[in-house]
């Protein structure tokens, strides 16, 4: 949506070397979200930032980023609102069944050789997602010795995280997804029913570990087998991108294996240090 749209009138044209006030006000209010609420949103992608701001003012009828700003540091649900709707977008099992069959075609190279593996689901798009990835594990008889650690952002994703279901009419629609994904087992088979809602059961949701991280500011924290970040790093700007990059080839141990969002450049610094698993697609083996 252009920023014509969300004012009565158009601005006029800033003077040289002064910021628009659209843009002034962007700084502003990601300023205020790292001073209240610790979340950094400064260099990320202004693109798909601005498109997601702007959605959560029109479905909030506000008509500029400042009004905004005055929501969210003075009421409770905007702010959270805001925050869920720079997060990664939560995804549904198996609803990328291309993603699954390649994660499970590189998981097979990179954990069995592993005394106890370890697979980080950085930034990860909801239960569900972890929920696929340990299904997927599981039919391989890779995930009773493998720990799934699966990071989001905030409190309140993690809050969502733990206590996700299932509603038990969705199975059906899971259950073809998985098949498409190479799963060859029967989905139900991994869940029990609780409180009318299906949750995984105990052996399968005891090898995810949950946790809050910021990819931003905080440090590696284990090393890992295989590093999965695919859905957030399209929001990243190119200075986010490469701290991040670094961070995961410092968390990643040799041989172990990263999947992101687009191929690496060769000129990208830690290109070197990896070779690709698959034609054309972004699942990197680390060598060094």
């Amino acid at each position: 949506m252009g920023s014509a749209m969300m004012r009565a009138t158009p601005d006029e044209p800033a003077p040289s070397g002064v910021p628009a006030v659209e843009e002034l006000e962007l700084e502003l209010l990601l300023e205020a979200l790292v001073q209240r609420f610790g979340f950094d949103f400064r260099t990320h992608d202004r693109a798909p930032l601005k498109r997601k701001l702007f959605a959560l003012m029109q479905r909030r009828g506000l008509r500029t980023l400042s009004q905004l700003q005055d929501r969210v540091l003075h009421d409770v649900a905007t702010s959270s609102a805001l925050l869920r709707a720079l997060s990664v977008p939560a995804a549904r099992m198996f609803d990328d069944p291309a993603e699954a069959k390649e994660l499970l075609l590189v998981a097979e190279q990179c954990l069995p050789g592993a005394p106890l593996p370890k697979v980080w689901l950085a930034d990860c798009a909801g239960a569900e997602q972890a929920w696929t990835v340990a299904v997927l594990l599981a039919e391989r008889q890779l995930l009773w010795r493998t720990e799934i650690y699966a990071t989001v952002a905030s409190d309140e994703l993690l809050d969502e995280a733990r206590s996700a279901a299932i509603a038990p009419e969705r199975l059906q629609a899971c259950q073809r997804a998985y098949e498409q994904a190479g799963g060859s087992g029967v989905l139900a088979d991994y869940f029990e029913l609780a409180d009318g809602a299906l949750v995984p059961k105990a052996q399968l949701r005891s090898r995810i570990t949950w946790a809050q991280y910021n990819l931003v500011t905080d440090a590696s924290f284990n090393e890992f087998q295989l590093i999965v970040c695919r859905r957030a790093l399209p929001d990243f700007g190119p200075l986010l991108r490469h701290r991040v990059m670094q961070l995961f080839h410092d968390s990643l141990a040799v041989f172990g294996v990263l999947g992101i969002d687009r191929e690496l450049d060769e000129r990208e610094r830690q290109a070197v240090n990896y070779q690709q698993l698959l034609t054309h697609q972004p699942w990197y083996k680390r060598l060094g």
